[in-house]
């Protein structure tokens, strides 16, 4: 009998901590269910649940964390829980007796969950609790500071289906075309010999032994890991990529980025400066991409195979070839949506729209702890400067004759300076955390 894949008896990280927010509950999606992520108050230890109330399945993270309690109040009615997802109080009761003889009906579907390597996990079926206890997490031998690496976060949600995501990140021959000018070069692409050592149903693993030495893992169902190594000098490199299937035509993904070198410029270069510089436009420069191609596989598969449908002819697609070959025989080519309720009859379709599609603040910002306080603290330095301006401006206006030249004369070029900058700010560098558009043919 063919085995096969379980994608809800696995572990998923859904967002790096430090990203999180202790005092307001989060909404996350998850192989089509809605989840919310909260802290009780009293616990060092995030809790997932399902995002559903149930007295009348009002969203859960739209509600607050009591200050008295420490638990998760409903905002529709005041119900409460606790960390374990047990009703607490039901304010519309006539007596105690209604909540405490009501426990087991009234209680929030909770999933286990682990905080581990920064970020946190969720196990997606909670009727399979202890078949988590004895499942181990996912995790990269590359995010480890007794190693001597240090990494970075990231994450971001994407308009594009997890198969996708997959199929993309485990193809290295498309970075100095898709990502010119940013991590590659198109003027110096290579043929890549990919080298298949492992394929199981629970991992598949290659090897490329041109240029820097580097291995790819892939971990099922969300662990895509580059280790490179810098030659003979001991310096490692590494990319760890969760890939998280979010709802057809949806993923997000969780990224590490690793090396045990330059540590100290790592300490001194912000989160958000990478993220707006590097990070987010190298996932800009797929998103139109893989949209269209997403679209137009899934169209052509609703009457041929992709083995057809795709033209692979060199050793550069082989770890292509070997996902594909492992999601037909595993997964039977498609993810469980059924399971959750979501009927998956039409391809996704494609969106055009470039600010719809690269909406970083969207997508990435307004989930990233660091890139949401830096723009916070950007556009009140561009406010304070504008202010700055005016009040210069008219108290020089208000100066003695013969001050306004020994005194006057400094300030209104400090202001005027600093209405330059706060342009510059305005237009130029806080869109960065909104929107840039990603023109291929301008690169």
């Amino acid at each position: 009998m063919r085995e096969k894949f379980n994608f809800f008896h696995q572990w998923y990280p859904l967002i790096p901590i430090e990203d999180l927010e202790p005092q307001k509950p989060k909404p996350i999606t998850l192989l089509g269910k809605r989840l919310v992520i909260w802290k009780p108050s009293n616990s060092e230890t995030y809790r997932v649940f399902l995002d559903q109330c149930p007295h009348r399945l009002a969203p859960l993270s739209e509600g607050r964390i009591e200050t008295k309690t420490g638990n998760l109040m409903c905002s529709y009615h005041g119900w409460e829980f606790n960390e374990n997802g047990i009703c607490q109080r039901v304010p519309q009761a006539e007596n105690p007796e209604i909540v405490t003889k009501n426990q087991d009906n009234f209680c929030v579907i909770s999933f286990p969950v682990r905080q581990q390597q920064e970020l946190l996990w969720v196990w997606p079926d909670q009727k399979t609790a202890a078949i988590a206890e004895n499942t181990p997490l996912p995790l990269s031998p590359q995010i480890d500071a007794e190693k001597g690496f240090v990494w970075s976060n990231y994450v971001r949600d994407l308009e594009y289906d997890w198969q996708t995501l997959i199929e993309n990140v485990a193809d290295p021959s498309h970075v100095p075309f898709a990502h010119h000018g940013v991590q590659g070069n198109r003027d110096k692409a290579q043929p890549i010999p990919i080298n298949i050592v492992k394929s199981t149903m629970d991992l598949i693993e290659v090897d490329i032994a041109r240029g820097l030495p580097t291995t790819i893992t892939f971990e099922p169902p969300c662990r895509l890991e580059y280790a490179i190594s810098l030659g003979n000098t001991g310096k490692k490199l590494g990319l760890l990529v969760y890939a998280i299937p979010v709802s057809p035509g949806k993923s997000r993904i969780v990224a590490q980025f690793s090396r045990n070198f330059a540590k100290t410029l790592h300490r001194f270069i912000p989160r958000w400066w990478n993220h707006i510089h590097e990070r987010n436009l190298v996932l800009d420069g797929d998103m139109m991409l893989l949209n269209q191609q997403e679209y137009l596989l899934q169209k052509k598969q609703l009457h041929e195979s992709w083995k057809t449908a795709y033209k692979l002819p060199t050793n550069a697609d082989k770890l292509v070839i070997e996902f594909r070959n492992w999601f037909d025989k595993y997964c039977q080519g498609k993810l469980p949506w059924h399971e959750v309720g979501i009927n998956v009859s039409e391809p996704t379709p494609i969106n055009d729209n470039h600010a719809e599609m690269l909406d970083r603040y969207k997508q990435h910002t307004q989930h990233c702890s660091s890139c949401r306080t830096a723009v916070k603290n950007l556009e009140r330095l561009q406010i304070g400067l504008l202010a700055y301006f005016v009040i210069v401006i008219s108290g020089v206006a208000l100066l003695p004759d013969d001050w306004r030249l020994q005194l006057g004369l400094p300030l209104i070029i400090t202001a005027l300076l600093g209405v330059g900058i706060s342009a510059w700010l305005k237009f130029s560098f806080i869109p960065k955390f909104y929107f840039v558009d990603y023109i291929h043919a301008e690169k």
